[in-house]
This record gives structure tokens, sequence and C-alpha cells, in this order.
């Protein structure tokens, strides 16, 4: 049972109390201070003080202060008026221990409101970071937005100069054409002139030697005819052979019709134009080829200018939507301007147009498959993104690059089904 500490010191002014109390000998570590406004303990064993104060205190701004083997404390009173006493008296158990429950079930009250707030404080200086955060980001998304809207707006100028300047050298080439053009047409004339020329003094010389008899002139005749006529060309035979095509595979595993049915599409493909398109107005001849629009846009692929390259593949695309290498192609740009649902959009085309799958589009399909299977891998669309890895294993099983690529999307998707 505690020792109760009696040989305490107190005083007291209108607005607060100032209490002392020796902690004989007890270490400061193992005293333990317990305030509301009604009831003061202070427990360091084997001594306990309790006091159930004579009025109410402010027990948020009261104040303790232990040191100098002394424990120190600064009570303000809620009323400005002086005690009687410190504690007070003539009280039974019954009450000093409904006052020692009430002050408990106080503190635990305040305890809980205090880690309430403590939380709910917690809370919204997350929510205050995570809104920071997403501030970040979203300045960070459009500042590279921009960027890609000015090399965007940049490749388009170079694109537009290098027209103007293809459409000025066209210029200089028509009007030198045109230059030549009416050269040779004054030298045509002068040749024309001068065998006029000759024409009429060959006539008058004729006539002069028409005068020395008919006899001569028709000896004469007869000879040059003989000289002038060709021998009767030799009767021969020109015979035409066609080449059959050889087909990869035996005949009784061969795709014969779906080669020819790809051949069929490919040949109806090159032949699908739209040239009605107001971008083609300044463009040369050459440039209203899909074809060479392709070559266009893989040149400044190679180069990394991917916006370029993608212009260049929309044109040609206007041209004709039925080549399944002009989506392909752009596919690959819009994976390396991180355009991944983009890129998905244009290798799922292609696949569609890449029908039906024979040998010799193989090659194309299995590109088509990897390339999107790397733009679902980027947005974390794991699963998806296999399928389409070993969709392109099929097609090409040997290939060692697909092979390992496809064995690090298992083992990402394992990890995540670990973690889960």
């Amino acid at each position: 049972m505690p020792l109760q500490v009696s040989d305490y010191s107190w005083r007291q002014t209108k607005t607060a109390v100032f209490l002392s109390l020796p902690l004989k000998g007890v270490s400061v570590r193992d005293t333990d201070v317990f305030c509301t406004e009604n009831y003061l303990k202070v427990n360091f064993p084997p001594f306990l003080f309790e006091a159930f104060l004579y009025a109410p205190i402010d027990d948020e701004n009261s104040k303790v202060k232990i040191g100098n083997d002394t424990v120190v404390f600064t009570l303000y009173k809620k009323e400005a008026v002086m005690w009687e006493s410190l504690s007070v008296t003539g009280i039974d158990k019954e009450v000093m221990q409904r006052i020692r429950e009430k002050s408990i079930l106080q503190a635990q009250e305040r305890a809980k409101e205090a880690t309430e707030a403590k939380a709910a404080a917690r809370r919204e200086d997350q929510k205050y970071a995570l809104n920071v955060m997403m501030k970040i980001e979203e300045d960070e998304r459009k500042k590279i937005e921009d960027m890609k809207e000015n090399e965007r707006i940049k490749a388009t100028k170079e694109l537009e100069t290098w027209k103007e300047y293809q459409r000025k050298a066209e210029e200089q080439k028509k009007i030198w054409r045109e230059d030549k053009l009416r050269q040779k047409e004054k030298q045509i004339e002068e040749e024309r002139k001068k065998l006029k020329h000759k024409s009429l003094t060959r006539s008058l010389t004729s006539r002069n030697l028409a005068t020395k008899g008919n006899n001569s002139e028709n000896i004469f005749s007869e000879k040059f005819k003989e000289v002038n006529i060709p021998a009767p060309r030799s009767v021969g035979s020109i015979k035409i052979k066609f080449t059959p095509r050889v087909f990869p595979t035996a005949l009784r595993e061969s795709q014969v019709a779906e080669e020819e049915e790809w051949l069929h599409k490919q040949a109806e493909a090159q032949r699908a134009m739209n040239t009605d398109i107001p971008e083609l107005y300044d463009l040369k001849e050459e440039e209203k080829n899909p074809e060479w629009l392709k070559d266009k846009g893989n040149k400044l692929f190679a180069t990394e200018n991917y916006l370029a390259a993608i212009n260049a593949f929309n044109l040609a695309i206007k041209l004709n939507n039925k080549i399944p290498l002009l989506y392909l192609n752009r596919a690959a740009c819009h994976l390396k301007l991180k355009n991944l649902h983009k890129a998905i959009e244009d290798s799922s085309k292609a696949l569609e147009l890449l029908v039906p799958p024979v040998a010799d589009n193989a090659n194309a399909r299995m590109k088509a498959y990897v390339r999107r299977g790397t733009a679902f891998c980027q947005l974390e669309l794991y699963v998806e993104g296999l399928q389409d890895y070993e969709a392109a294993l099929k097609i090409d099983p040997s290939n060692k690059i697909v092979q390992n690529d496809a064995e690090k999307i298992r083992n990402v998707i394992q990890g995540t089904e670990l973690k889960s």
C-alpha cells in the first residue's frame, strides 16, 4: 500500500495556486503525474500524493516542473477567488472514488479527442501533400505535352519548308525545261528552213537535168530504186514462257488459296488511291505516291524525327488506307513517343489488314504482335502483353529476343501475383 505524502507546501493568488511536493529521493523517471480540473495525483512509488481540489482549475494551461528532488505545480484557477484550502474537506471515500472515476473518464475522452484531432490533422497533411504531388505531376505532364507540341510544330514547319523548297526547285526545273524546249523548237525551225532551201535547190537541179532526155532519167531512176529497196525479212517465231509461282511448302501443307488471296488483296490495295485530298495540291507527282511517303517516313524514323515520320505516314494513309505496313510503321513511331494507346490501335489495324496469315506476311504480323505487346506492358497490362508475345512466338519460335522478353513478362506477372 502506497504511503500518503503530507509534507507539501502551497501558496496562492487570486488567479493561481503554487504547489511544491518533495520527491523524497525517488528518481524523476519513476514519477507519474495525473491532473484534471478537480483532481491531482502524483505517484512516485512507494509514495502517493492525492488532492481533491477546492475549486476547478484550467488543467490545459497549468504547468508542472520536476527537478532538484521536487515537483512544482503552477495551477491556474478558472475563477479568480481565494481558496480556503488546497483540498476539499469532509468528503467520504465514495465521493472520492466518484471524483477519481470521473477524472479518469475526462482524461480518456480528452486523449481520444486529441488522437482524433491528430489523425484528422495527419489526414489533412496527407491530402495536402497528395494535392501538391498531383499538381507537380500535372505541371510536368503539361510541360511534356508542350514540348511534344513544340516538336510537332517544329517538324511541321520543317516539312513545310522542305515542301516549299521542292516546289521552288520544281518551278526552276520547269522554267529550265521550257527554255530548253524553246531552244529546241528554234533549232528545229532553223533545220526546217535549211531543208526547205535544200529541197528548193534540188528541185531546180532536177528541172535542169530533165531537159537532157527522158531515157537517161528513167535509167537513173531504175538504178536508184534497185539500190534502196531492202531485202525481205525472214520468217521467225517468238516463244513466251511464264514461270509458275513456287510456294515454300509442300502441296499437302501449302496455302495456295490463302497466298493467292493475299496477293490479290495486295494488288487491290496498290490500286486503291484517294487523290481528292487538299494536302496533295501542292505536292509533286512523285510525292503523291504512298510508297514514296512510306520510304520518306522510314528515313525520318531512322533520324529519330518521329513526329515528322508520323506526318508522312498520316498522308500516305490518307492516300491509301489498305497498306498494312503504313500502320505498322506508324505504330513504331507512337511507341517511341509513348503514345501507347495509338500504338495499340495502329498495331491492331495492321493485324486486321495482314490477312489471310501466310508466309509472305509472317514477319509483319510478328512485328505487329510485338509492338502491341510492348505497348500493353508499358501500360502495365502484362497479361495482354504476354498474349501478344506468345502469338509472335507462334509465328517465329526461334526468335531469341522475343523469347527473352516473354520470359521477363512472365516473371513480372508471377511477382505481381505473389505480392497481391
